[in-house]
């Protein structure tokens, strides 16, 4: 008999290297059970922070997926692989000692808004096929470069060698792939480079200190204390306002009625546009989204 699931909320997983996300959520489901999903994917080779959605928290993954990211990454110069990482085979090798300040020379015009072209082995699709999906049968296709933040880029580590390993921290927009960004700053000091490793700390608020182990989350539902791991919707998603609501307001906030953005905010310190947790008793009735004068359900929990 198909189970049933243990309820709505976030696991936060410390992916372990060689894992897809997919077989995590995979693992987990059938572990707990029930419908999961996660919130913006990790390639085999990074480790790190995975936020798993659970039931009808599923539908919250978006918001989770559209916050900054913080990398702590590692980067071999003067060496290329096909994937940009140490999973692909290796298509260039040429010396590129570098040093911190020659990094440093070039790292302002990766600060920022910038543009990247996404890799042929990367999810992204292009007329409807994945690049993965084309890198593996052997074709290279154009890719449309797209515009990301790269809010803060430090270096913090250099190996000296011909072939130097380089470790910088990043916190970025979603979308950046952070292997491009270490071979983009190879190509502007004539060369290339490819990332060793590579792993997600922190997906806007929420830290990779809080995540558990795969391991961790079945030993838990064998002594029957999984519950204690899944976090609460309202306290995952804390990087988007939150506005507590008088008490006549939730009936219809349950039934996705849109409010008077005056009415409901009040004085409140909120943004003219974007999204906002609506709050009764702490408990999260849904994420709604300002717009203009009026307030609009974009998910309701409650």
């Amino acid at each position: 008999m198909k189970r049933p699931g243990i309820g709505d909320g976030f696991l936060l997983v410390d992916k372990e290297q060689g894992w897809t996300s997919h077989d995590v959520v995979a693992k987990v489901r059938g572990i707990v059970g029930g419908k999961v999903g996660h919130a913006g994917t990790l390639d085999p080779m990074a480790t790190g922070l995975l936020v798993l959605g659970l039931g009808r928290s599923t539908r919250l993954l978006r918001f989770v997926q559209g916050f900054e990211k913080e990398y702590q990454a590692t980067a071999m110069f003067g060496v290329a692989t096909d994937s940009l990482d140490a999973d692909g085979a290796i298509i260039d090798r040429s010396p590129l000692p570098v040093e911190v300040a020659d990094l440093e020379s070039v790292a302002e015009r990766f600060r920022g808004s910038i543009l990247q072209i996404p890799p042929m082995v990367s999810a992204r699709k292009v007329e409807g096929k994945r690049l993965y999906e084309l890198a593996r049968a052997g074709k290279v296709v154009e890719r449309e470069a797209r515009p990301v933040e790269i809010y803060s880029l430090v270096f913090t580590d250099l190996a000296p060698s011909d072939y130097p390993e380089v470790s910088f921290d990043v916190v970025c927009s979603t979308g950046t792939y952070v292997r491009t960004l270490a071979d983009d700053l190879a190509r502007a000091l004539g060369g290339r480079a490819h990332l060793t490793k590579l792993r997600r700390v922190r997906n806007g608020t929420i830290t990779v200190a809080d995540a558990v182990s795969v391991d961790q989350i079945e030993a838990a539902e064998a002594d029957g204390s999984i519950e204690s791991l899944v976090i609460d919707p309202a306290a995952a998603l804390s990087d988007i306002p939150g506005i507590d609501v008088e008490p006549s307001y939730v009936p219809g906030i349950r039934n996705g009625a849109a409010i008077p953005t005056s009415t409901l905010l009040g004085d409140a310190e909120v943004p003219d546009q974007g999204f906002v947790r609506l709050l009764s008793d702490g408990m999260m009735l849904g994420v709604y989204r300002i717009d203009g004068s009026t307030v609009k359900p974009e998910v309701v929990t409650a």
